[in-house]
């Protein structure tokens, strides 16, 4: 694990790098977000299923599935409560960034690298509920009538539940695809992990060192770097989860908040600044608590 987050370091240096020489500017950084979301990480998932689906992998991803939707409403229900001594502006980002982590941008890759393509079934199923959730009970924290439709129509749409669709096709019709397209699906799918954290290393040049001694966001950290994580690892002990299941979700429960924080902390009128400060310090305080949290599963 050390070895991996000090690989993924280097990666987050070199986009800090590159954002400090503007060969990264903030429209780059949008179009390779995109690019990553929308082409890399859909064929990393989709890839995850070239697996035969036995029972025991069925089991172990439906444990997954379960354990991520009680995470998802802990971290929900937690929102609710903890954050009320803050103004409207500051709380509904806090509530956000407590449900919503970066499980799939970040999450899928480090799982990929410390685990190996055999635990990517298992992440590619304990992400799915936090999508749901991104796009309604998310939506909801930051307004009380928004589209529900639309809202579950992105969930549907969205381009990692398509490649979740076409994967457990593959899986269960056990087609196989022609080589040159199974390598080039595997080689894009590969550029998902250095294209992301060289990504988020170009974000790191907005962090000021005062906004590590905002309390407000350190809280935010212990919740969502400790406290949940360690609650998701003390669910699965007592249900006695194989050790790759409990390893795959504890990780991805270990994630910091989503980068749609602040994205929609803009759209809807919190305080947009406050969100990508969240962002930023919970991933720099990531890179500490995902090698100590992974340890202890």
């Amino acid at each position: 694990m050390i070895s991996t987050q000090a690989i993924m370091v280097v990666y987050m240096i070199v986009g800090y790098y590159c954002s400090r020489k503007a060969i990264i500017d903030k429209s780059t950084q949008t179009k390779l977000t995109d690019f990553v979301l929308r082409i890399t990480l859909p064929c990393m998932v989709f890839q995850s299923f070239d697996v035969r689906l036995t029972g025991e992998v069925l089991l172990g991803a439906s444990l997954a599935l379960g354990v991520a939707f009680l995470m998802c409403f802990l971290g929900w229900l937690a929102g609710k409560f903890l954050y009320n001594r803050y103004p409207y502006e500051k709380k509904s980002i806090l509530q956000y960034g407590t449900l919503v982590n970066n499980s799939g941008f970040l999450g899928l890759p480090i799982v990929n690298s410390v685990l190996g393509d055999e635990a990517m079934l298992l992440a590619t199923i304990f992400i799915i509920p936090n999508r749901i959730f991104m796009w309604t009970a998310g939506i909801s924290i930051f307004t009380h009538d928004g589209d529900k439709r639309g809202a579950m129509k992105k969930v549907i749409l969205n381009p990692c539940m398509i490649a979740v669709y076409l994967g457990l096709i593959r899986s269960f019709t056990g087609f196989m695809l022609p080589d040159f397209f199974d390598t080039a699906l595997s080689s894009l799918g590969n550029a998902t992990t250095p294209l992301s954290m060289v990504l988020i290393g170009s974000m790191m040049t907005a962090l000021r060192p005062g906004d590590l001694m905002d309390w407000s966001v350190v809280y935010l950290g212990i919740v969502r770097l400790l406290a949940l994580p360690l609650i998701c690892l003390a669910v699965m002990r007592v249900m006695g989860a194989e050790e790759m299941v409990t390893a795959c979700s504890v990780i991805l429960t270990a994630m910091p908040a989503g980068t749609t924080t602040a994205l929609l902390a803009a759209k809807y009128g919190a305080d947009a600044v406050y969100g990508t400060k969240c962002v930023l310090t919970n991933t720099l305080f990531s890179i500490l608590t995902i090698p100590i949290i992974t340890l202890l599963t």
